[in-house]
């Protein structure tokens, strides 16, 4: 037997030089990197080994007696190698920490604005280790309702990814469940998006390698979640996932496929539109199937379940083929899988850690079936966008630019289903109140009726807007008064700006309104011609000129206009004409004249009370006359 000291020594010096890069035990030619290590000619008793019938991490399953510690989720405790004392070793050279397997939280709410972020350092340490951001990636990840056992279900298949080779991955009956963290209970446990930091490198039949990596989601639908939260989390899963399990419980309803609709609807808008399916591989993993009578547990009863409800009948309601249509449109590959109740222990016992004892045989039969239909090497499905395999690095950037999508406000806020009808309810009401309001105005001041004072077209208008509002109020609506308030304001609004647009149509009716441009710019034609010659009979040649200037000016904007009114065309330059001209009528013309009128119109009124009391004057004096 080899001295165990000296075998502790040389995996010290291999990790001291290596580093944490280096520490995946897990793959299948765990021997050959031993070999290229420096230990090329040690016995194979030497080469981890596990017992095929052994569980999770029994040490005393290790051949030889040797102390050689595989790395498992139970074995998170003292994650450090360092050489025997028996060898004099020097205390600095014994100790190199390699980081603890666990899950990471990589997508976070924040509290104060409720928008995601994503922890880019925290997915950068995952991803860009050397010995993994040049491979190409397979996402495996677990959405769906909270409290319906997604984090149970990813430790089993933790075990697997760490004990494959073994005959009994599935562990022992009295080996406690660990991983992402679970427990029983109604109250959600899992927060944002959750990855396992130690991303499995496996090798495929084809020889080549992949990264692994395993996801754990935010239940949907909890008490401190709004829909746009579920939606984001749900579409940002299945965007950067190969393979989403949707997570349901004992069937497949209809407001679960109206979910999904939504969610990856959610999702399909934030990425690029391309002429292939948006996402890969979808699968249905129904919890607690009570009726194998009907469909048997594991894929095959699933698929025909699947078959059912997903098929477009000719006599269904359009609404029903619509949510089958756009699910098939979104996934390459659609599968399910039944999976019986785990047993009452399961779910009634509040000490409940995971142990197989506590499950029942059909339960730990179908799961033993439905991991490596997920996780085994000749069915890892890898990352594609756009046609493309992605590797770790490039999945970095998506998670980026995704994140940043979900962050803005390019996209619309999904609703729940209440919300979304309380609005289409008000929004039609609104319509239809303000097509009452114009169907009466178009009758006082429509196209083909005359000119109307402005004065009685206002007094119309508010005559209108009150039956509109009255109208608006008497449908019926659903969302409550506060809710409906926030329309009614909206109604008001629009309604303003439309009488904004008939006022305006019905002043173009205005013979003396059309006429204002060419009146302005006569005026100033007259004004500058006038000026033009007082100055240069005066001998002021400059502002004679400048007048000249004003003048030709003035006489060619008129000619343009002149022109696009009887053309039609450049109606660009004619616009800027008319708010020329009506910006000198409103600054300077309309001024003077209204300040002319006035003077006029004061000195009228003074001349006929002086006329008025000088005639009452003198009747007196002609009586005496007289």
């Amino acid at each position: 037997m080899f001295d165990v000291s000296h075998v502790r020594f040389q995996f010290s010096k291999m990790a001291k030089e290596s580093g944490p890069r280096n520490r995946n035990h897990f793959g299948y030619n765990a021997k050959s990197r031993l070999e290229d290590e420096g230990f090329k000619d040690m016995e194979d008793s030497l080469c981890f080994r596990r017992n095929p019938m052994a569980s999770l991490a029994r040490p005393e399953d290790l051949m030889d007696g040797l102390n050689i510690r595989t790395i498992t989720p139970e074995s998170y405790e003292n994650d450090s190698i360092s050489p025997s004392p028996d060898e004099g070793i020097e205390e600095e050279k014994a100790v190199v920490e390699e980081e603890r397997p666990g899950p990471v939280q990589i997508v976070r709410a924040s509290e104060s604005d409720y928008i995601f972020e994503l922890d880019a350092a925290a997915l950068e340490k995952i991803l860009l280790q050397d010995h993994l951001k040049d491979l190409n990636v397979v996402v495996v990840s677990v959405a769906g309702a909270f409290r319906k056992g997604k984090s149970f279900l990813l430790d089993f298949m933790l075990r697997y990814m760490y004990n494959q080779l073994s005959g009994s991955w599935i562990g022992g009956d009295d080996e406690p469940l660990t991983g992402f963290k679970w427990r029983g209970g109604c109250e959600r446990e899992t927060t944002g998006i959750q990855v396992w930091n130690d991303v499995f490198v496996v090798e495929k039949p084809d020889g080549s390698k992949v990264a692994v990596l395993l996801v754990d989601t935010q239940g949907a639908f909890d008490s401190q979640s709004t829909i746009k939260d579920s939606a984001t989390v749900f579409a940002l899963s299945t965007m950067t996932s190969s393979v989403q399990v949707y997570n349901l419980s004992h069937n497949i309803q209809e407001d679960d496929l109206q979910h999904l609709q939504l969610f990856t609807e959610y999702g399909r808008l934030a990425m690029e539109e391309t002429e292939s399916k948006p996402f890969q591989s979808l699968m249905f993993l129904i919890r607690d199937w009570s009726f194998p009578y009907e469909h048997k547990y594991g894929l095959e009863g699933g698929r025909a379940l699947l078959r059912k409800r997903l098929e477009v009948k000719n006599y269904q309601h359009e609404e029903l083929q619509n949510v089958r249509k756009h699910i098939d449109s979104c996934f390459t590959k659609i599968s399910c899988f039944l999976l019986p109740h785990p047993g009452l222990k399961v779910s009634t016992n509040p000490h409940f850690d995971g142990r197989l004892k506590d499950i029942e045989d059909d339960f730990k039969m179908q799961l033993a079936e439905l991991v490596p239909l997920l996780l085994a090497p000749d069915r890892l499905v890898e990352k594609e966008i756009g046609g493309s395999k992605i590797t770790c690095r490039d999945l970095v950037e998506y998670f980026k630019a995704y994140i940043k999508i979900y962050q803005g406000d390019e996209l619309p806020h999904p609703k729940s289903m209440l919300q979304a009808t309380a609005e289409a309810n008000n929004l039609t009401a609104v319509a239809g109140a303000k097509d009452l309001y114009s169907k009466n105005m178009e009758q006082v001041c429509g196209g083909d009726r005359p000119y109307m004072a402005p004065a009685d077209l206002e007094r119309c208008h508010a005559a209108f807007c009150d039956d509109s509002v009255k109208f608006f109020r008497s449908i019926k609506k659903m969302g409550g008064e506060e809710f409906c308030q926030r329309y009614q304001n909206q109604l008001e609004s629009e309604l303003e700006e439309a009488y904004t647009n008939f006022s305006k149509h019905n002043e173009g009716k205005n013979i003396f309104y059309a006429a204002r441009t060419p009146a302005t710019l006569f005026v100033v034609m007259f004004f500058t011609y006038v000026l033009s010659g007082v100055t240069g009979f005066i001998g002021l040649s400059f502002f004679a000129a400048l007048a000249n200037l004003i003048l030709g000016v003035a006489l060619l904007l008129l000619c343009i206009w002149a022109y696009v009114k009887y053309s039609g065309e450049f109606r660009e330059a004619g616009m800027l004409i008319d708010q020329l001209a009506e910006a000198l009528w409103e600054q300077v013309l309309k001024p003077l004249v209204e300040t002319y009128m006035e003077d006029n119109v004061r000195q009228t009124v003074f001349n006929s009370l002086r006329a008025s009391l000088t005639e009452q004057g003198s009747r007196p004096t002609r009586l005496k006359t007289d």
